[in-house]
């Protein structure tokens, strides 16, 4: 096995870390979407479903645009 320099190894980390926010998001993201679907078809609040929906997309866009 060769070994990885330092920079290479904190290339690799950069490169875990954006990948770790990116599956973060879209987990959230889903579950985000499920709700108000669930809001939307189940409960019967389609202008709730929809205002938490396209806020909650724009609140999580900002936040992982945020974090370091």
């Amino acid at each position: 096995m060769a070994e990885a320099t330092p920079q290479e190894v904190r290339e690799h980390m950069e490169t875990y870390t954006a990948f770790n926010k990116l599956v973060l998001f879209v987990i959230l993201w889903v579950v985000l979407l499920l709700a108000s679907m669930a809001l939307g078809l189940v409960a019967g609040v389609g202008l709730l479903a929809t205002l938490m929906g396209i806020g909650g997309t724009l609140a999580l866009l900002v936040a992982f645009a945020v974090m370091n």
